[in-house]
């Protein structure tokens, strides 16, 4: 079995809202189309995406909301939130497929089965534990992590997060939680939904010192990135965790539609490749990263390829 598994497939494809809505079906297409013009579909090995049960989607989320998305996944009308994340038929199976794929890839990383995965579909970073938001219905995050401190018992996980927004949805549900480590680069709140994450959200109570918001100015390039990046390994090496996710998402380059940094693909590869050589040192080479945000598709194909190809060439020998 190849060490790096990539999860893709028509069940995850059907988490999007259409062709007039940013977050479009075509988004999976886009990536694989990049992922096989770089030859990355011979060196590592696809994987069909799982559906999650309502039980593991209730480790994160409250029964009412699944429930709410459930009668919303049958008539399919009116939205989830305050009118960023509408409702359609079939949604509630589109957004358990990309939890079920999240939580897989996670427990196959445990199992040995690989060392890394990548799903493209995923990261969803907004959705609250009682709600939707921002494109995000289930928050597949925020289930992987229950479920890797829950379930399979492990201490402390870490959540990088590159997306240009904030990944409130995932900050607050564990801000007091001393078991998530979490560093989070992202556009400035001032200039960019969702209007989080200040340099002094640092966590509270049992989690305090172990979270790390780094918001960046509108129009910063890959130099700022990589100044920050520093203190996402340094926080990383002094708390050692056991698993390590990353939020990769693509809307932080250049042109994206939605937001307003200049990065380059660079980024990802190089926050991947890092990350890997880091997992590699502290926990068995344990990382799973999640496409995220990326409304250019162009840029979302050469930023999630760059992450697979990181963790590909980072394998260390066996």
């Amino acid at each position: 079995m190849n060490p790096v598994h990539v999860t893709a497939g028509p069940a995850l494809a059907r988490y999007g809202f259409g062709e007039a809505h940013p977050f479009g079906n075509d988004r999976q297409a886009a990536f694989l189309e990049a992922f096989r013009a770089r030859g990355l579909h011979h060196r590592t090995t696809l994987v069909e995406p799982t559906t999650a049960a309502a039980d593991v989607i209730g480790r994160f989320h409250t029964p009412a909301y699944i429930q709410r998305v459930q009668e919303r996944s049958r008539d399919g009308l009116g939205f989830l939130d305050l009118g960023d994340t509408p409702a359609f038929p079939g949604v509630y199976e589109a957004a358990a497929t990309v939890v079920g794929s999240a939580v897989a890839a996670a427990e196959a990383i445990l199992a040995g089965r690989c060392r890394r995965a990548f799903i493209p579909i995923g990261g969803l970073h907004h959705a609250r534990r009682d709600g939707a938001a921002g494109f995000c219905v289930f928050n597949d995050c925020g289930v992987v992590i229950e479920t890797l401190l829950g379930p399979h018992g492990l201490g402390k996980v870490a959540y990088v997060d590159i997306d240009a927004h904030h990944g409130d949805g995932v900050y607050y549900a564990f801000e007091d939680r001393s078991g998530l480590v979490l560093a989070d680069i992202h556009e400035d709140g001032r200039y960019l939904y969702p209007g989080t994450g200040a340099a002094h959200e640092t966590g509270r109570g049992a989690g305090r010192g172990n979270k790390l918001n780094i918001p960046v100015a509108p129009d910063s390039g890959d130099e700022v990135f990589m100044r920050e990046w520093q203190r996402v390994e340094e926080l990383l090496v002094a708390e050692r965790p056991e698993f390590i996710i990353l939020q990769a998402g693509a809307d932080g380059i250049a042109g994206d539609p939605i937001t307003h940094l200049r990065y380059t693909a660079a980024v990802h590869g190089h926050a991947a490749g890092r990350l890997a050589a880091l997992a590699d040192e502290m926990c068995e080479g344990r990382l799973l990263a999640l496409g995220g945000g990326g409304y250019d598709r162009g840029n979302l194909g050469r930023a999630w390829s760059a992450v697979v190809e990181a963790m590909v060439g980072s394998q260390a020998p066996a």
